[in-house]
């Protein structure tokens, strides 16, 4: 069964000009996939993600999460539903600069009601996969980038999402950072069968990558499944 399906998804910009950024996707994610989303600026990568994680809304089509029809739910009930199923990692961390790297990990189990004890074990089990586990008390400010990254990648798996969407993840990354991150990212999805889907222009994650749909126009021009030896 599929953990993402689109059908026929559209979402149109009106202008002066109406600016069609997603044109009648068709697309199906299976748990565990490693898969990229890729194109030139302006092919609708990002607007894509945004409709899949329920961040925007369509002008047009279906989006499922599992069984249930996105599309049609409330703004409300959207932000229930993706605290509950979906896990983001953003290009600019969007960690909350007050907290520490505990602190911002815990927080999406804070909103989920999650016992002190869950919400602890399963930070420390996290942070220690990510790599971080010595930096638990830092706040972003005495992070790099490439420790916030990983701290984002984390919090966006504390609270056992259906999938990831991470949107130009290493963008502002260093290359060791990149493929630090990525190596973290590829591990999870190979011992945990975490569903990863990326928006990127970055060759690295590209090559990482399982799976390589490619946008023209805000319509899939290509889809490409391979295997990566190393991953």
């Amino acid at each position: 069964m599929s953990i993402i399906k689109t059908k026929n998804l559209r979402k149109t910009y009106y202008g002066v000009v109406p600016v069609n950024a997603v044109n009648g996707v068709n697309l199906e994610i299976q748990k565990g996939e490693f898969t990229a989303i890729v194109g030139p600026s302006g092919s609708g990568k990002t607007t894509l993600l945004n409709i899949i994680g329920g961040l925007d809304k369509a002008t047009g089509g279906n989006v499922w999460v599992g069984d249930q029809d996105i599309s049609q739910l409330t703004n409300n009930e959207l932000i229930d539903f993706r605290l509950n199923n979906i896990g983001f990692v953003f290009q600019a961390y969007n960690l909350i600069p007050v907290l520490t790297a505990k602190e911002n990990v815990e927080f999406v189990m804070l909103l989920q009601k999650r016992s002190k004890e869950e919400r602890e074990a399963r930070t420390k089990e996290l942070l220690e996969a990510v790599g971080l586990g010595e930096l638990v008390d830092k706040r972003p400010s005495h992070m790099s980038g490439g420790q916030q990254q990983r701290v984002a990648v984390a919090r966006a798996l504390a609270p056992k999402p259906t999938f990831i969407l991470a949107d130009e993840p290493t963008a502002n990354l260093d290359s060791q950072s990149t493929a630090n991150l990525l190596d973290i990212m590829a591990d999870l999805n190979r011992k945990e069968n975490v569903t990863f889907l990326f928006s990127t222009h970055d060759q690295r994650v590209i090559d990482r990558a399982r799976r390589v749909i490619t946008l023209e126009d805000g319509m899939i021009v290509k889809d490409e499944r391979r295997e990566i030896q190393n991953a």
